[in-house]
């Protein structure tokens, strides 16, 4: 079976918990007409038109279910647990103020709408709690309070910090106009950027701990190590430009351990890093949001070649199926975590219950877009009816237990927006990688890039 690291442990439990009550009422949706959901299955369109109604739609997700306090993207679109409507999640807003950048490129919404609403979420998250810089993984939406993840689990969370400063430092880089609005966006990032102690989160050893909290101190005793979705945790810690660490944190704590390196071959294909098979697909995407992996190498691996090794990997094993599940096939592919007919599961081809997760297919286009174009014509042209929503696809479906999600998830929307427009014109690569912090940080872990240099 596939090691889990405790976090996603966590999350799998909670998530069987959840009720499917719908969190949005009608005062708080804000989508207008220039954002109407398209439902009627259209067969014959071309793939650019494809793609945009896809981008279009599923970024829907993050305009309707923005807080309305602070346009911080909701966890997910049904209710989470006892906790209500106000539970807003740092990383998913990372991939959120992303796939903003992209609705405004696409011209879904204006750019100043665009900066609007990303100047919202920046001015709410700079009085909300903190903890040495640091953001947790929930914040109650209204108030700014921490909202804890888990008893113990109600302070800092350093890899949703990351994925979120992704997203603001990708946004940082976008809105360079000379206004009032782009230039507080600007200048708050900065400053909340240079302000997280990285440094602090060693605990003086040579590696990262992921949590720390007020109450429980280091009691959860997590390090974060071994090839997973947290390589963007040491690249920032590395960017830092007050508190950064140093390359022996990166070697010795994320590098030095006994699932980073793989080097077997499965269906053909070797796969550099990771555990068995590849592990669930989110570790090709989350950290590559903003992370260019064409010709990034560290010595360690190409990262475009893992994670296409990855990719195909996941699919060749869909192919073969070999528990014989209804609806896998060459066109219907994409192991990943996400909701399932049992609760939240790491899907992968060792933890394998039947289920198709689209964002895994569809967030993978920059590593196999031929395979990836099969994959969203069939959801989309042969699945529509069953899959297609308001808010793009359900976010999981299982032929074999007659069963489609009636749920999305923020980090499971953000992937397929960013990663296609990454597919289509390399943006958030572009923004993220021409961060002379970036920049800074992946040279002192060893990594060499063609972004680098320019």
């Amino acid at each position: 079976m596939l090691k889990i690291n405790q976090k996603q442990l966590f999350m799998i439990g909670l998530a069987t918990l959840l009720s499917l009550g719908s969190i949005v009422a009608s005062a708080q949706k804000k989508t207008a007409n220039y954002i109407k959901p398209d439902l009627k299955i259209k067969r014959g369109l071309s793939d650019d038109q494809l793609l945009d109604l896809v981008q279009k739609q599923t970024f829907r997700y993050f305009w309707d279910f923005a807080h309305p306090k602070s346009s911080m993207a909701r966890e997910r679109s049904n209710r989470s647990f006892d906790y209500g409507d106000e539970v807003v999640t740092t990383g998913g807003t990372g991939f959120g103020v992303m796939a903003t950048i992209v609705a405004s490129e696409r011209k879904f919404i204006t750019r100043e709408q665009a900066a609007a609403h990303t100047k919202k979420i920046v001015d709410f998250l700079w009085k909300a709690d903190m903890f040495h810089g640091a953001f947790p993984h929930w914040l109650n939406g209204e108030t700014g309070k921490v909202i804890r993840f888990s008893p113990k689990d109600d302070g800092a969370d350093i890899v949703e910090t990351a994925f979120l400063f992704q997203g603001l430092l990708t946004a940082k880089q976008y809105y360079t106009a000379d206004n009032a609005v782009e230039r507080d966006i600007r200048n708050k990032i900065t400053w909340m950027w240079e302000g997280i102690e990285w440094d602090w989160f060693t605990q003086n050893q040579n590696v990262l701990y992921w949590h720390w909290s007020p109450n429980n101190g280091w009691s959860m005793n997590h390090q974060i190590k071994g090839w997973n979705e947290c390589l963007m945790t040491y690249v920032l810690a590395a960017a830092s430009p007050k508190n950064s660490i140093s390359r022996r944190v990166y070697d010795d704590g994320f590098t030095n351990n006994n699932t980073f390196y793989n080097g077997k071959k499965y269906f053909d294909t070797t796969l550099p890093l990771g555990f068995e098979y590849g592990g669930p697909l989110f570790f090709a995407h989350y950290s590559f949001l903003g992370l260019d992996p064409r010709g990034l190498n560290d010595g360690k691996a190409d990262y475009f070649e893992q994670n296409k090794a990855h990719t195909l990997i996941n699919r060749a094993y869909c192919i073969e199926n070999p528990k014989g599940y209804k609806g896998y096939s060459a066109n219907s592919w994409g192991l990943t975590a996400s909701d399932s007919w049992q609760g939240y599961a790491a899907h992968s081809p060792t933890e394998d219950l039947g289920v198709i997760t689209p964002t895994a297919a569809l967030s993978s286009f920059p590593y196999t877009p031929e395979y990836s174009m099969q994959a969203l014509r069939h959801f989309y042209e042969n699945k529509g009816d069953q899959i297609w929503t308001e808010y793009g696809f359900a976010d999981a479906f299982s032929e074999q237990h007659n069963w489609v999600a009636k749920s999305h998830l923020a980090i499971d929307q953000g992937p397929i927006i960013v990663m296609i427009e990454n597919y289509r014109s390399g943006l958030l690569w572009k923004l993220f990688m021409s961060n002379p912090d970036v920049k800074a940080g992946l040279t002192k872990l060893g990594f060499k890039s063609p972004a680098i240099n320019k």
